[in-house]
């Protein structure tokens, strides 16, 4: 309240900016959810602001107002991939670590909407070099983080050298099933396949 020569005066309230409208986290989630599914169902090429909207139940103004182009969309999610990362896990040996992760990664890598966007997003990024460069930042720092919790911890406990080579661990670590489900886009592995690859990884990385 203020005063002047007329007494007293009610302050008017102070509107908010036009253009200040709050982004709604549902509706954001929704939009990054209907991204996913798109890339699935008709590959970055073909990816639409409009099909996402429609697909998400929003406005094309929604997804504008949070991305400017469906590039950056993608980008923004592929980023977000590395930040969130894949859980280390702790059994309390090398191999029992190696063959979980290897059991978490083989799932989420055959996921029907998986399966279909990492094969789609890396010939993309061939012809990228932004989406290359988000692409290898998400699955380098992701895989990165993982490998490096485990290889701490098994230094720890004696089952590898301190100062094994991070590089080699990472490639042993993350390459065999990231070939076998993105390059070679093989059938769910045999039965025994992921014991039997946490073994022979495991005899590899103490042999660094």
């Amino acid at each position: 309240m203020t005063t002047n020569a007329d007494g007293p005066q009610t302050r008017p309230r102070r509107r908010a900016p036009a253009g200040a409208a709050v982004l709604r986290e549902d509706v954001t989630e929704a939009i990054r959810a209907a991204v996913f599914e798109e890339l699935a169902a008709v590959g970055y090429a073909r990816m639409s602001i409009e099909g996402i909207a429609r697909r998400a139940g929003v406005g094309k103004t929604a997804v504008y107002r949070r991305w400017r182009s469906k590039l950056h969309l993608v980008l923004d999610l592929v980023s977000a991939i590395a930040v969130q990362g894949l859980p280390a896990p702790d059994t309390g040996s090398l191999e029992g670590d190696l063959r979980l992760l290897y059991e978490v990664t083989s799932r989420a890598l055959r996921h029907p909407v998986a399966s279909q966007i990492i094969p789609d997003l890396q010939a993309e990024a061939a012809r990228n070099p932004e989406i290359a460069e988000a692409m290898q930042k998400a699955l380098r720092e992701g895989q990165d983080g993982v490998a490096s919790t485990i290889m701490g911890a098994a230094a720890e406990r004696g089952e590898v050298r301190p100062d094994a080579d991070p590089d080699l661990a990472l490639d042993l670590i993350s390459g065999p099933l990231y070939w076998r489900a993105v390059v070679v886009r093989g059938p769910k592995p045999p039965k025994g396949y992921l014991p039997a690859l946490a073994r022979a990884t495991a005899a590899a990385l103490k042999a660094l």
